[in-house]
């Protein structure tokens, strides 16, 4: 229970990082913001650990292992989630965002032993299409060479978060998560800061109170707690079934839209969070997961 409230917590952090990216870009441009971001966040686990005297990663494997999830869970997730906003409706990224469950259990499946049953499997495909209906009223936009690049942007981010999700698994039990996730920010920040440098003005960042605002939030619970958070609840808990749970993301979006900004919500979507908490439930009820130990692989 524990373990799926940490999760549930998780899910809204990121959900509430989507509309204060959309205030911070109106101040900054895309990879300057996400390179501030990563170093931000990056840096201030790393402080709580050295001031906690957290055990630094030690040998090759672990600092490649980190390296690996930097350049997906930061370099390539959020090089493609600032740029994809540009080109494609929110709902159309949000389903094939949603593809990372799907794609994640099969790494899952090959790489740390975790078996679905037929019922985690029918969990995860009426997840997916829960968040499908969700996203209808959206899903007629855009044709033509933008839209593409949207596409290519969102597809770029969903790999790199698979990969590094897999990898987290594997080194979630070795690794101190405060080390392990702040070091793999500021690792994957790196390509990030050379990107921005060499495609855009730095200086053009507009440092406002709003800007500010939306810069903390971001790093702080949005990133750097909510990387925490989840390392920590994937050193017990099985990838398939954590990931699941990040079906719950554009349900948060949408709870946020009518709390918030009066949003309304059609009737196709209401169902589509049906089905969504529906199969989160199943795939909760349908691991039945033999993980490979860490000894076993390395």
């Amino acid at each position: 229970m524990t373990g799926n409230f940490s999760l549930i917590l998780v899910m809204f952090l990121w959900a509430v990082c989507f509309p204060l990216i959309t205030i911070g870009l109106e101040y900054s441009p895309h990879l300057t913001f996400a390179a501030v971001r990563a170093l931000l966040s990056g840096g201030a686990l790393l402080a709580v650990a050295l001031v906690l005297g957290r055990q630094l990663p030690s040998g090759i494997k672990d600092w490649l292992a980190l390296a690996a999830i930097g350049l997906g869970a930061t370099t390539l997730a959020f090089f493609g989630m600032f740029h994809a906003a540009e080109f494609v409706s929110p709902g159309i990224a949000t389903v094939i965002a949603s593809t990372q469950p799907l794609m994640a259990a099969l790494l899952a499946h090959w790489f740390l032993g975790e078996r679905l049953s037929f019922r985690g499997k029918v969990g995860l495909v009426l997840g997916f299409l829960g968040i499908v209906l969700i996203s209808v009223p959206e899903l007629a936009a855009g044709e033509g060479d933008a839209f593409r690049i949207g596409i290519y942007y969102i597809v770029v981010s969903a790999v790199g978060i698979t990969v590094s999700n897999v990898v987290i698994k594997r080194i979630a039990t070795r690794i101190d998560p405060l080390m392990a996730m702040g070091w793999q920010l500021v690792i994957g920040s790196i390509p990030l800061v050379i990107i921005a440098a060499a495609t855009e003005d730095p200086t053009a960042v507009r440092w406002t109170a709003e800007f500010l605002g939306s810069l903390i939030g971001l790093s702080l619970a949005g990133t750097a707690f909510a990387y925490w958070l989840w390392c920590s609840v994937l050193k017990s808990v099985e990838l398939s079934h954590a990931n699941a749970f990040t079906f719950l993301v554009p349900v948060f979006g949408l709870g946020m839209g009518v709390a918030f900004y009066q949003e309304q919500l059609p009737a196709i979507a209401i169902a589509g969070i049906v089905l969504t908490l529906l199969g989160i439930h199943q795939v909760a009820k349908g691991i039945d997961c033999k993980p490979v130990g860490e000894g076993d692989r390395d």
